[in-house]
């Protein structure tokens, strides 16, 4: 027996099964320590999930390791300053386009060309306009009127260096019915307005076919407008709006930045404006209301910030304001057309071929009055850049000067609906607001 405990000594067998045995007492050792770990996690997890500030250490193991833990579970990485990733999005630079990416771009979110000083009009239309066509029935783009060599040389020269027109004399007290009724006040602004065009001579429009909001048929087969008077645009007013039209990128995704230049036709235009009637009434009307001082100086500062001051839209920062939504239009990031409501801006960008007049919109009450060419307040459907709005209004021939006093007024003065009397139109301004002191959208509503 002893030799043959020798053999199997001899022989290394004695060994490996003592080794096997140590190796499983040393698992059972290991699977206690687990079982006393899971034990101690779990205890820790209890008390993390009551006590939302505590970190567990094997959870910020597994953060830092990025194991066993949903995307949306695992902890942020430390931040370092001058990492862009660190900010939110409309915070960071906006990556470089190059000239390729930018080719198969739609026009509306290429961004607009740096200004050049001393060049007040800001770019050309018709640059813009040979780049792309219009759409729909295939129009191209045409000449169109514009303000005067003269006027662009002087608006590059600072606002207090410039020409203005005489103030305007008339009577701006307003009543005590006016005071007491927004609508009685809104109908002096359109009695004031000795500035509006005359519908068959000052311009023509060619409303075309009606349709029900639901018709995506382009049931016009010509422009809106087939004549403008080429005295309109040496009209003070007309003249300074015309070139703040060109100071916007139409995509909201991306944000704003004014030139010099820019704010320059901002200071002119707003001085160019307070001249007249309707401006003028507009103070005196809140001057009494107590809603703004009596100084026209600060006053003007006042519907300059109203007006032109950018706001975050849709989530990217300073990408929008009042007078470019209201007045120039935008296009959201789901690709919609929002704003629009001058027919100036419409009378501008169909001359362009960017802009498709596709009809105008049929009353909701049956028998109720179509548009013809003297109408001046229209519902019209539109594509713009390619984009359909199914309906936008528009007034048509009315002064920058009255619609910028009809809004201001019912953003300081009116509600959400505001149901005035706009000569012999029924009219709902709606206004909406974007904070406190912001406007957000404002247009007119025709009542059938």
């Amino acid at each position: 027996m002893e030799g043959f405990f020798n053999t199997l000594k001899s022989s290394g067998l004695v060994e490996a099964v003592k080794d096997l045995a140590m190796d499983a007492l040393h698992l059972d050792d290991n699977d206690e320590k687990k079982k006393e770990e899971n034990v101690e996690s779990a205890s820790r997890r209890h008390h993390s999930s009551s006590s939302p500030w505590r970190s567990s250490p094997h959870k910020a193991q597994e953060a830092e390791s990025g194991e066993r833990q949903p995307e949306w579970r695992r902890q942020r990485p430390a931040r370092t300053d001058g990492d862009e990733w660190n900010q939110s999005a409309w915070e960071r630079p906006r990556p470089a386009h190059d000239d390729d990416e930018q080719e198969t771009q739609p026009e509306w979110r290429r961004p607009r060309p740096q200004r050049e000083e001393g060049n007040p009009s800001g770019g050309s239309w018709a640059q813009v306009a040979g780049s792309q066509g219009g759409r729909g029935q295939g129009r191209k783009p045409r000449p169109h009127l514009r303000p005067a060599q003269e006027q662009l040389n002087e608006y590059g020269n600072e606002p207090s260096e410039q020409h203005y027109a005489e103030e305007v004399s008339v009577n701006i007290e307003p009543t005590e019915e006016e005071l007491a009724d927004i609508s009685a006040a809104c109908n002096r602004l359109w009695e004031l307005d000795l500035n509006r065009l005359t519908p068959g001579q000052d311009y023509e429009i060619d409303c075309g076919g009606g349709k029900k909001l639901y018709n995506k048929e382009d049931v016009s087969e010509a422009s809106l407008f087939s004549f403008l008077d080429k005295s309109v645009f040496k009209r003070p007013t007309y003249a300074r709006f015309y070139h703040l039209l060109d100071n916007y990128c139409a995509d909201e995704s991306r944000s704003e930045a004014h030139s010099a230049a820019e704010e320059r036709e901002q200071v002119a235009f707003i001085e160019e404006i307070s001249r007249t009637g309707p401006i003028k009434y507009l103070l005196r009307y809140l001057t009494e209301k107590r809603i703004v001082p009596g100084s026209m100086e600060k006053f003007k500062q006042t519907l300059r910030i109203l007006w032109f001051k950018f706001f975050n839209r849709g989530g990217t920062r300073d990408s929008s304001s009042g007078f470019e939504h209201v007045f120039v239009g935008e296009i959201k990031r789901n690709g919609e057309v929002s704003g629009l409501h001058n027919w100036i801006q419409f009378y501008v960008e169909e001359e362009k071929g960017t802009l498709d007049y596709q009809g105008y919109i049929l009353p909701r009450r049956r028998g109720g009055d179509l548009p013809d060419s003297q109408t001046q307040l229209l519902t019209v459907q539109l594509e713009w850049n390619g984009v359909r709005k199914d309906q936008s209004s528009i007034l048509v021939g009315v002064s920058p000067e009255f619609e910028f006093a009809l809004y201001t007024l019912c953003f300081y003065c009116g509600q959400e609906d505001n149901y005035v009397d706009l000569g012999p139109y029924r009219v709902n301004v709606k206004c909406y607001r974007m904070g406190e002191n912001r406007i957000g959208s404002v247009f007119p509503i025709a009542l059938d």
